[in-house]
């Protein structure tokens, strides 16, 4: 296909990045000639200095012919303005991001007025997934499928957990058959493990299963809090504002501490059941005076990856609360890893795991094609939500009889909103959504799964 990527900050080098190994035709415009001349030599696309919003840049891009547009720039009127003149020199389907909260509730009117295929608000979307991380205190990452019926986490295995020294096929006993065990980590090797896989101290693993179930793993096996009563907020932001308004409307007690005084009047009068405190986050005798050692979560949601790191970092030290922290970069990964600093948000990463989504579903509209899509473990493995909707190799065999790539593992089968976490004897039905964890890239149709 042919990819029009405007814009190449993070997310859009990112995005282009992991199309181009999915063998991609790309084409990335950006105004900015520092950015243009950054483009790594190994993305192999056309580079276009210029402004995306102007129709000669889109007909040098040759926009006619391109498949999709992604506009991913600074500015979201920009994006907006780019994926509306797409649309009427082309055919093309188009993404815009989009992340100023006025526009949030004006989303669906702007995708029906103006044509645009999908909106996408990164702050939004890691607002949202701050939360399930508190709904779950004791895991890592959470991310859900089929409607919120299905969950995956992520967590470690530590000396107490118990499940050290413990195979899978005796952990899923314990677990009554309602989990899998769908990957695991262990010195930076993943694998997707079977029934013979004995868990150690240190694993880092990914669960997968109904919600309710997800949450009785966390609370047998975890540690931590149970249940997060209070969060300290530190960056009042849009990540910030969003974060504290899901977080109140579930019945947390939020305090967000904003440096900013003119902003902090304003989330004030947007939170009012929130304590909004004029202040610097980075300020260590400012954040014990507003109660971080008795918070129950800590999270830093501040401009700068290193105020955020570096917060998360020192309240570790101060509270045993769940710490959660926003990252842009992905170089940081390693750094909160190896200082085992709980749970972080990767809004770039987020924004590239849905655009990747919504590319492979384009290209098989006719078929059992992709839901939904998250990277896991470093992009070095994939889960992905199939829906079924025709008949091919992979319905109506039983599990045991197909003949499985290796490095993959049916987690669930999401059937009338019933979640079955399938045996051998089960089969795959059309109306089924197929939630598969992969170590295998690139992922388009169900029937990929089979050798």
């Amino acid at each position: 296909m042919k990819v029009v990527i405007i814009g190449c900050g993070e997310v859009g080098l990112n995005v282009a990045s992991r199309l181009r190994a999915e063998q991609h035709d790309l084409v990335l415009i950006d105004n900015s000639e520092e950015l243009i001349q950054s483009i790594p030599e190994e993305l192999d696309a056309i580079h276009i200095h210029g402004n995306g919003n102007a129709i000669n840049t889109l007909m040098e891009a040759d926009v006619k012919h391109a498949d999709i547009i992604i506009a991913v720039t600074g500015s979201d009127e920009v994006n907006l303005l780019c994926c509306l003149i797409a649309k009427k020199i082309s055919s093309c389907h188009t993404i815009a991001r989009v992340r100023n909260p006025i526009y949030i509730d004006e989303i669906p009117f702007i995708k029906e007025k103006l044509g645009i295929d999908v909106i996408l608000n990164p702050e939004f979307a890691t607002a949202k997934e701050i939360m399930r991380m508190l709904l779950y205190p004791k895991a890592k990452t959470v991310e859900t499928f089929s409607r919120n019926r299905v969950t995956l986490a992520n967590g470690k295995v530590s000396e107490d957990s118990g499940m050290a020294g413990m195979a899978i096929s005796q952990l899923g006993k314990k677990l009554n058959g309602n989990l899998l065990i769908g990957a695991v980590e262990r010195d930076d090797q993943v694998i997707i493990p079977n029934g013979n896989f004995v868990l150690e101290k240190g694993d880092d693993i990914y669960i997968i299963g109904p919600a309710e179930s997800a949450a009785a793993f966390f609370k047998k096996f975890g540690g931590g809090k149970n249940r997060i009563r209070t969060a300290l907020i530190i960056g009042g932001g849009t990540i910030g504002y969003y974060t504290a308004k899901s977080l109140i409307q579930i019945g947390i007690d939020v305090h967000l501490i904003e440096r900013d005084p003119e902003r902090a009047e304003e989330l004030s009068d947007l939170l009012p059941e929130a304590t909004i405190i004029i202040g610097d986050g980075t300020d260590k005798h400012k954040l014990i005076e507003q109660g971080l050692t008795r918070a129950d979560a800590v999270i830093t949601v501040m401009g700068e990856d290193e105020e955020n790191v570096m917060m998360a970092l020192f309240a570790s030290t101060k509270t045993d609360a769940k710490l959660i922290m926003k990252v842009e970069q992905e170089a940081f990964k390693d750094i909160i890893e190896r200082l085992e600093l709980q749970s972080a948000v990767f809004p770039d990463s987020m924004t590239a795991d849905f655009i990747i989504q919504y590319v492979r579903a384009m290209q098989n509209t006719q078929g059992n094609n992709i839901d939904t899509l998250y990277s896991i473990l470093d992009d070095r493995a994939e889960a992905l939500e199939f829906v079924v909707r025709s008949e091919s190799q992979a319905v109506g065999v039983p599990l045991m009889e197909m003949n499985l790539k290796p490095g993959i593992l049916i987690g669930c089968i999401n059937r009338n909103g019933n979640v079955i976490i399938p045996g051998g004897r089960d089969s795959i039905q059309i109306g089924d959504t197929v939630i598969v964890i992969t170590t295998h890239k690139g992922l388009r149709d169900l029937t990929d799964i089979l050798k």
